[in-house]
């Protein structure tokens, strides 16, 4: 870590993460929580946040058969339409857990939806998500204190509450162990991400949940550039057909290499047509067998947060060397804030 990082809050919450986890999966009631889970009644898994909190769902429902990501966003723009007749268990994303789509969506689902059932997952216990009385069965999840990042950009707050809802909604595993497990991984590969030259633009691709993997490392980058740094992501296969052309000389490129096949084998092939038609632009490959060797044995979803990582560590090293402000590096611009604001709400009626 060096000493220019190191001052910002951002740098820590990222660097902190192993800790958390292994915190964290010693101390989650998973066995109750999903004793929770099975005595509800619903019809299917909603994951809801905004952002990044919206990512988490997308990377989670890639991965788990009967599970929707539906962005709070959706939900309060059009509630009707998302909500009426459904019967979801509802899982609730939010660092903040106040924002103001997560106020909206807590209304739609009192007036469309009142008797389904809740489980909020928040880093703030003081939020809404965390406090607001409801009708419907509800279960509160707070994360550690630690993961309520003070820093402009979600790290640990992000991959805490995607490893959380994993435990909760994958397969049975020995949670304490397999975060201990991801921790090591982590605590082994930041070092490693470190010292890219900051580029004119990103890209990063991947397949699956790799896919929404890659979404989040663009947003970091965008974010901690203030925009300074254009990222783009997409699916592999996908970004062949036409966000190929956003690649420059100046452009870094990572591929997060899915652990399954034939996935694993369309990820390297596009890295390599990469390397070939970018000679100038600087492609990397994170997962197994990679550049970056990142083995994923326990399947992509849980390894996302692990690749996201890259990014945290290269958006801030970056958004250091452009001179911004690390944790709030909209400053001053009064366009973005670390809690969304600015929105109005429309009152949602039944």
């Amino acid at each position: 870590m060096t000493q220019a990082h190191s001052k910002w809050a951002t740098w820590q919450e990222l660097q902190r993460q192993p800790e958390i986890w292994r915190h964290w999966g010693a101390t989650l009631d998973v066995a109750g929580l999903r004793a929770w889970i099975a005595d509800q009644d619903y019809d299917e898994v909603w994951f809801c946040g905004a952002g990044t909190s919206a990512y988490i769902g997308d990377i989670i429902a890639a991965a788990l058969k009967g599970t929707r990501s539906v962005p709070t966003t959706d939900i309060v723009a059009n509630p009707k339409h998302v909500l009426a007749g459904a019967r979801p268990l509802v899982v609730s994303f939010g660092r903040s857990g106040n924002s103001t789509e997560t106020i909206g969506t807590l209304d739609a689902l009192d007036a469309f939806a009142p008797t389904a059932p809740r489980l909020n997952i928040t880093c703030n216990k003081d939020s809404a998500l965390a406090t607001r009385a409801s009708a419907a069965p509800t279960q509160i999840i707070v994360l550690p204190d630690a993961t309520h990042d003070a820093g402009f950009a979600m790290t640990s707050s992000f991959s805490t509450m995607l490893l959380t809802a994993l435990a909760l909604f994958d397969a049975p595993c020995d949670v304490p162990a397999r975060l201990f497990a991801l921790a090591d991984q982590l605590e082994a590969l930041l070092p490693r991400f470190e010292g890219l030259s900051r580029p004119g633009r990103a890209v990063y691709v991947g397949a699956g949940p790799l896919t929404f993997a890659a979404r989040e490392a663009a947003l970091k980058v965008m974010e901690l550039s203030a925009g300074q740094i254009p990222a783009l992501w997409d699916s592999t296969l996908g970004f062949r057909h036409g966000p190929k052309s956003f690649v420059t000389d100046d452009t870094h490129i990572t591929v997060f290499a899915s652990p399954d096949h034939p996935t694993h084998d369309y990820d390297t092939d596009l890295a390599r047509e990469l390397h070939s038609q970018f000679p100038l632009a600087t492609t990397q490959t994170i997962g197994p067998g990679g550049d970056i060797d990142l083995p994923m044995p326990f399947g992509a979803a849980w390894a996302a947060p692990l690749c996201v990582a890259a990014a945290q560590v290269s958006g801030v090293q970056w958004s250091d060397a452009l001179g911004l402000n690390v944790d709030d590096p909209f400053s001053g611009q009064n366009t973005l804030s670390r809690v969304v604001s600015g929105v109005k709400l429309y009152p949602a009626v039944a």
